[in-house]
């Protein structure tokens, strides 16, 4: 599921509620849906910690078979926001156990340092940390790339990280994994009479 357009477009407006996700896939049949959102899960969770509320972050990790994916820069910024993210999600006991995480290279060449180094730290709490590396056409032209271009390193990497999700979601919830979600139904409407 896709809305094809170009890769620095706004995003689309889609429902907030992570049941509504839930819904979508129930009504399409669908055993996975990616939710593609730059959701600050740090900050949502600590400001729901000070007013009380529920996350919305709870609430996506407490949908039924879902993984949560989260990316980084790998720099030295993009690793320290995911370092504190991850101890945020750990304190409020979210579910690091079935999370991947991805780190996207923003140049070519080995990753830093301090990135290997992170690499290693979160791969005891998280299912699974997968490098992406940089792919300039991608980063030029979005998912709308020729297929042709997009270099084979990113091909594996791709291929890497969606083994990953599996298996964290095997490891989660079973294998085989469960049918796909009935949808709820549609509450009663009366009709006036005529």
């Amino acid at each position: 599921m896709t809305d094809g357009r170009e890769w620095h477009a706004a995003p689309l407006t889609l429902p907030p509620q992570p049941a509504a996700w839930y819904q979508l896939a129930a009504a399409g049949g669908w055993q996975a849906v990616v939710a593609d959102t730059a959701h600050p899960i740090a900050h949502d969770v600590l400001a729901a910690r000070c007013s009380g509320s529920p996350s919305l972050t709870r609430a996506w990790c407490d949908l039924p078979f879902s993984v949560p994916i989260l990316c980084a820069q790998a720099t030295a910024d993009g690793i320290q926001t995911l370092q504190q993210a991850v101890m945020v999600l750990h304190a409020e006991g979210l579910p690091l156990h079935r999370t991947v995480v991805v780190l996207a290279a923003t140049a070519d060449g080995r990753p830093a340092a301090v990135v290997r180094a992170a690499a290693t730290m979160l791969s005891a709490r998280a299912a699974a940390v997968v490098h992406l590396p940089h792919d300039a056409d991608i980063r030029a032209n979005g998912l709308q790339a020729q297929p042709a271009r997009i270099r084979t390193r990113t091909r594996q990497a791709a291929r890497e990280l969606a083994t990953a999700v599996l298996a964290a979601a095997r490891e989660a919830f079973g294998d085989p994994l469960p049918d796909a979600p009935q949808p709820a139904p549609l509450p009663a409407v009366a009709v006036p009479a005529v």
